[in-house]
Order: structure tokens, then C-alpha cells, then sequence
């Protein structure tokens, strides 16, 4: 739904010049209903001059009464064909200052790990330029020495939702040219939703490689229940002396 201009000066002047519920307002403005109550209170939106929407052709008077008599009535931006596709984005997109020298990085991850987007999804994602992709590609960047692959997500240069959205567009035209894909290819493809509710795989550490087979307890061969037998009998464990009770009875009568 498209929101009007100015929209925090906009809310402003409605709250200072009708009677239209909290919750109304911050549904046109795009706001939360507590940002509508902080203006009304004085704690948001200070010094902020109110805009206001009728004068400015964004809304109608008729619109405002119907609001103000129901409290279920949304309110309608009044529809204007000169903004009409003027909230579609154009160019690429808009990277800010702070987090410029992170696109390298970024750029490397997304060749690296998701080598089948194109150069023109790359520069959308993270707000690049074509030659600076080629360039990493090729690894001709002048700093390609002392770049590290990054996750574009985790520095905030995309959503998860985009890049997912880029990579299965990429597998859709794949697939549609009809190409092989290896299963490193297609395990890259796979999107968040998909890997977060895949059960991981058991895997062997390395360390006990061959010891599969080993259990604690099972079944025992013949030799060990010959050994038990022979550990159970007691002369195996003192091996007592034959005349031993003769010679105890020759000591007591030369007593």
C-alpha cells in the first residue's frame, strides 16, 4: 500500500487537526500506533511542522469525515498518476558510507559460494558495479590479497529473503537452459527455509575412523566365556598349596 509524503509531518498535522483514532493514522502513515501516541503527547516527532495532506493532494476531505464518524474506516491515499511507479527503485542500490569498504569482501563470498548468479544480481544485491565483479572474479582486484569471503547478510548489505530470491531465480534459468549441475551446485541452490529443516548428517570424526564396528556390549566370542569360566574357579585366583592342612596338624601335636 503506498504511504504518503513526509509521512511522520503528515501524522503530525493529523493529530493536531482531527478527531482520527491513533490506530487510523499510524495505518496511512506506515507508523506504529505507540509513535502516534508519542506525537499526540508531545515525546515524538518535537519541532516537526505538521503537513498537511489536503492541501497537498494526498488526501480528501470526504475521506477525513468518513474516518472521523467510523472508527474502522481506513483511510485512502487520494490517487495521483504523476507518482504512479515512483516507488519502484531504479538503479543500484544505495550502499551507505559506513559499510562501502565491505562490498569487496561481500562480492568475494557471493563469486565464491554462489558462483552461478549473474553480474547483474551481484550488483544488486550488494549496490556494485559490473567491472568491480569481473575484476574479482578474474582476482585482478587491487586488493585482492587482503580480502576475506564475507557473508553479504551478516555485514547487512541484503536481506536473506533477496539473496534466496537470487539464487533460485539463477537455479530457475539454469535448469530452464538445461544445465548439469553437481551436487556442490545444487546443495548452494538449496534456500534458508529449506536447510534450516534438513536433519544434519551423522559424521564420523576422523579420529575414529575403523571403529565403526565397535560396540561396549554385545556378544562374546567363545575364548571370552572360556576365560570367564576359568576367572570364576578359585584356584586359579590362589592356587593353594596340596598338604597344606598335614603339615598344620604335625606343628600342633609337637606342641
Amino acid at each position: 500500500m503506498a504511504k504518503p509524503l513526509m509521512a511522520k509531518a503528515t501524522a503530525v498535522w493529523l493529530v493536531d487537526n482531527t478527531t482520527i483514532s491513533f490506530k487510523q493514522i499510524a495505518d496511512f502513515v506506515g507508523m506504529h500506533e505507540l509513535e502516534i501516541q508519542g506525537i499526540a503527547d508531545g515525546e515524538v516527532a518535537v519541532g516537526v511542522k505538521g503537513f498537511d495532506p489536503v492541501a497537498n493532494n494526498q488526501l480528501t476531505q470526504d475521506e477525513i469525515d468518513k474516518a472521523q464518524a467510523n472508527p474502522l474506516h481506513k483511510l485512502k491515499l487520494k490517487f495521483n498518476p504523476a507518482a504512479a511507479g515512483e516507488e519502484k527503485r531504479r538503479g543500484p542500490r544505495y550502499t551507505p558510507l559506513s559499510k562501502r569498504q565491505d562490498r569487496p569482501n561481500s562480492i568475494l563470498w557471493l563469486v565464491k559460494f554462489h558462483p552461478e548468479l549473474s553480474d547483474g544480481q551481484i550488483a544488486k544485491l550488494v549496490g556494485t558495479t559490473k567491472p568491480t565483479i569481473q575484476s574479482i572474479r578474474e582476482r585482478t582486484h587491487w586488493n585482492i590479497a587482503n580480502m576475506q569471503p564475507i557473508d553479504p547478510v551478516a555485514l547487512g548489505l541484503c536481506k536473506q529473503s533477496e539473496l534466496d530470491a537470487a539464487v533460485q531465480k539463477a537455479a530457475a534459468k539454469k535448469a530452464a537452459e538445461g544445465g548439469v549441475m553437481s551436487d556442490d551446485e545444487r546443495r548452494k541452490l538449496v534456500s534458508t527455509e529449506q536447510s534450516l529443516e534438513m536433519d544434519a548428517e551423522p559424521k564420523i570424526p576422523s579420529a575414529i575412523e575403523g571403529l565403526e564396528t565397535f560396540t561396549l556390549g554385545g556378544g562374546s566370542s567363545d575364548e571370552d566365556e572360556k576365560k570367564e569360566e576359568d576367572i570364576r574357579d578359585a584356584d586359579s585366583f590362589f592356587n593353594l598349596p596340596s598338604g597344606g592342612d598335614d603339615e598344620d596338624e604335625d606343628e600342633d601335636s609337637r606342641l
